[in-house]
């Protein structure tokens, strides 16, 4: 399989590994960098066909390095390879033009087959993450009308107290019920919460220059 891979990867020991791993599997690499805004540099550059892409670097994170690349230059694949299996991160890095995404912890053979998946124009997400993602996908019809409605709540970036007052009910019983949605969308942080809640169509949002910000909207 004649495909010209970049890595984008800040500790320099993984990128010698994965490199070594790669070219000896048959595959080209034709270059690495150790941050972000290098990946978008070189993705212009070089316009190699899969950039295998780490989700976590000082400076440009990999998201963004990511959209940035998906954006101008959509003719390069970026493949997402992470220690990170927290559902936010797959969903921010899909939602940023992520061909696909895969642990770290993987092998060669796991990663061979990711490239070839997106070579041919498929998603592909690595064992353990399609699980997340299928969880994920049919989360909100395991959702009570109530966790609904705390979900969207919390997503528009109102308190616990706030929530309790709106929905006639005690902070305590929020708390409970937040939990709970946390438990069944295994998503536990806010900023987590607010992507999945957009995405399901339970809150409004504005994308912009600077990222993601939620429009909070009254329940009348």
């Amino acid at each position: 399989m004649s495909v010209r891979i970049a890595l984008a990867d800040d500790h320099a020991i993984l990128l010698d590994g994965v490199r070594s791993a790669l070219e000896k599997a048959g595959l080209r690499v034709i270059g690495t960098v150790r941050d972000g805004r290098d990946a978008v540099n070189l993705a212009r550059e070089q316009r190699p066909d899969v950039i295998l892409m780490d989700v976590s670097m000082p400076g440009m994170n990999g998201i963004e390095a990511t959209r940035r690349i998906t954006k101008g230059t959509p003719d390069v694949r970026v493949l997402c390879l992470s220690m990170h299996d927290e559902l936010q991160f797959v969903t921010a890095a899909l939602d940023a033009g992520a061909s696909g995404y895969v642990l770290k912890e993987q092998g060669v053979q796991e990663l061979v087959e990711a490239i070839r998946a997106v070579m041919k124009g498929h998603t592909y997400l690595g064992p353990g993450i399609r699980d997340k993602v299928s969880r994920a996908n049919t989360g909100v019809s395991e959702l009570t009308n109530r966790e609904r409605e705390v979900l969207q709540l919390v997503a528009e970036g109102y308190t616990n107290v706030e929530i309790a007052t709106r929905l006639g009910v005690s902070a305590k019983t929020v708390s409970t019920h937040r939990q709970s949605v946390m438990d069944k969308l295994d998503i536990h942080n806010v900023a987590g919460l607010t992507r999945y809640a957009v995405r399901h169509g339970l809150a409004s949002s504005e994308y912009g220059g600077n990222g993601f910000a939620v429009r909070r909207k009254a329940l009348e």
